[in-house]
């Protein structure tokens, strides 16, 4: 892969202060960590079932003692407002100084908007970013100081050192977006207990995840040096987890998510430019509707239903990252017909998510054809995904590579 690909020297690379705790007993730096911040109030956000059928909250709890200032267990799926906001209030009351969220990415995502909630003084409408039509995004500067933040991961996740937060609203049938680099987390703990609390079910949809924007993230053709690095050492490590994830006691394979998804968001600071061809752009934006529509469908499972259709009938349009794709997959080689590696990339790519339980298509997910234009029109704004706004232009071709995904 490296021999393909052309490096260039224009680029920049912007580090954050953050420290990795991995291994067997690491949230016993915990305390010690809370207390690098001065923190006396840590206060701890989180879903019920870590709360509640696992022992990490009262393992937290008892390390943290008198700065345990009290815990919000009720973050759902995708993080709605409505529990973000009911958070803030009890952070609030508690007189919180340091922020806990344990769990994985709607945790993760739910708390960073806890602590803009805590520190600006506008109405949540006013902090997210704004779409206007036909021009480009606004993201709010959100200016006030943050609470530190501290991550416990139950599951590798893209959330856990982002800047960015997307939380579900159903009063605006969509996401509310907020981008705050001082959110990032301070502190990162991959504990072996911590991570081995998930279920299988949930590890493999995280790793599907994962392995999709990995192997996405391989078409390419040139990268400031380090972001190739990155890149190329997310999708190895990748590789070598995905076959373990049903293994409920395999915690390396699960190390091996945390830290492919923080390759995948240091590649971004370490100057490299998003991936975006057809097939990752299309897929990125049908699943984030598919996911928010039905709330039953995790991110992974929309991503790995979409990909084989949509890379067969869009590769085409940029064929030398399908070659790269199928090229990292080993289904192509210098030599063979371009044409041919999206199609084989699809066909293996069908493999390797059947082999860990993903679909391959959306029949499993009981998702009606009825929800094909739900789906559609908000895919056709997502700027994520379109910043140009090419997708409009496109509405009956999307609409039936969406409708052949079934």
């Amino acid at each position: 892969m490296t021999s393909s690909v052309a490096s260039f020297l224009d680029y920049r690379v912007v580090s954050y202060p953050v420290r990795v705790y991995s291994g067997q007993g690491a949230l016993e730096s915990l305390p010690a960590e809370v207390g690098r911040h001065r923190a006396k109030r840590a206060f701890v956000v989180c879903g019920r079932s870590v709360s509640r059928n696992t022992p990490l909250v009262a393992h937290i709890r008892e390390l943290l003692g008198e700065r345990f200032a009290g815990l919000y267990d009720e973050m759902g799926k995708d993080s709605p407002i409505e529990d973000v906001m009911a958070a803030a209030d009890k952070a609030r009351a508690a007189e919180a100084d340091l922020l806990i969220a344990v769990g994985a990415g709607s945790v993760l995502q739910g708390t960073r908007v806890v602590a803009i909630l805590l520190a600006e003084k506008e109405p949540v409408e006013q902090l997210i970013t704004q779409y206007p039509p036909g021009r480009p995004a606004i993201s709010p500067k959100l200016m006030a100081p943050k609470l530190p933040i501290i991550n416990v991961l139950t599951v590798g996740s893209s959330a856990q050192n982002r800047a960015g937060s997307a939380v579900k609203s159903e009063k605006l049938g969509r996401r509310m977006e907020f981008f705050d680099p001082k959110t990032r987390p301070v502190a990162l703990f991959w504990d072996n207990d911590a991570l081995l609390t998930a279920p299988t079910s949930m590890v493999c949809a995280s790793g599907g995840a994962i392995y999709w924007r990995a192997i996405m993230n391989m078409g390419y053709t040139q990268a400031a040096p380090l972001a190739d690095f990155a890149r190329r050492q997310a999708f190895e490590l990748m590789s070598r987890a995905l076959p373990r994830l049903g293994d409920p006691h395999d915690v390396a394979a699960r190390n091996d998510l945390c830290l492919a998804t923080f390759l995948q968001n240091r590649e971004v600071d370490d100057g490299g430019a998003p991936v975006r061809h057809w097939v990752s752009r299309v897929v990125y934006a049908f699943a984030s509707s598919l996911f928010n529509l039905h709330g039953h469908v995790s991110q992974g499972a929309a991503h790995c239903a979409l990909t084989p259709t949509v890379m067969r009938r869009l590769g085409n349009r940029d064929p030398q990252e399908m070659c790269a794709i199928a090229r990292a997959l080993g289904v192509w080689k210098e030599g063979d017909p371009v044409a041919d590696a999206p199609s084989r990339a699809a066909d293996q790519l069908e493999k390797v998510f059947a082999s860990i339980g993903m679909p391959i298509n959306l029949a499993p997910l009981d998702v009606p054809q009825s929800s094909i234009d739900a789906i559609l029109e908000p895919s056709l704004t997502n700027f994520n995904a379109d910043p140009k706004q090419e997708f409009v232009k496109e509405r009956d071709l999307l609409r039936e590579v969406l409708k052949a995904a079934w």
